[in-house]
């Protein structure tokens, strides 16, 4: 399967690469299975995402990702982008081949986490969301979810039933 013209233009022209010094939340993931590694750092003012940039170390499709969730995260507020799922970036991909789905699940998850580093820092605690142990298997509503697949799980599990991938850093 072939990446879409709309990823591929995100690959080739990412928007929002690069590093914002100082910046008010950074959130960091990684993949151990592929090696992907996303870093999305934000600046916000009035409780809007003034500035956001991104450092991804992976394949097309992760670099994509960091470029689209930057893109569709600039200029909310945070309650709005705290909204933007693994579900919806997939939405907004299109279609992806299987064994690149992760990294859709990657990008929400930085943005996620550089905004609860945001409001951690608000409230004064010192550690750093990015070094925090980040957990692959999703949870909404009280259920998980495969990182590779988006499927839901009937537990907690070390292998994906649909898929047939191997999980790692179950949520406990």
């Amino acid at each position: 399967m072939e990446y879409s013209e709309f990823v591929m233009d995100h690959f080739r022209n990412p928007r929002n690469k690069g590093v914002i010094k100082n910046p008010d939340g950074v959130g960091e993931v990684g993949n151990p299975i592929c090696g992907d590694v996303m870093k999305i750092m934000i600046k916000v003012k009035d409780e809007k995402i003034s500035d956001i940039k991104f450092k991804t170390f992976g394949c097309g499709a992760a670099i994509a990702v960091s470029s689209i969730v930057t893109d569709m995260a600039k200029g909310k507020t945070l309650e709005e982008a705290m909204k933007i799922t693994n579900q919806k970036v997939a939405e907004t991909l299109g279609e992806l081949p299987k064994n690149e789905l992760h990294c859709a699940n990657l990008g929400a998850d930085a943005l996620h986490m550089a905004i609860i580093d945001y409001y951690n820092r608000l409230a004064g605690k010192q550690k750093d969301a990015s070094k925090e142990k980040v957990d692959y298997i999703g949870k909404r509503k009280g259920k998980c979810y495969c990182p590779y697949c988006d499927s839901v799980l009937l537990s907690e599990t070390l292998f994906c039933s649909k898929c047939g991938k191997s999980i790692t850093g179950q949520n406990k």
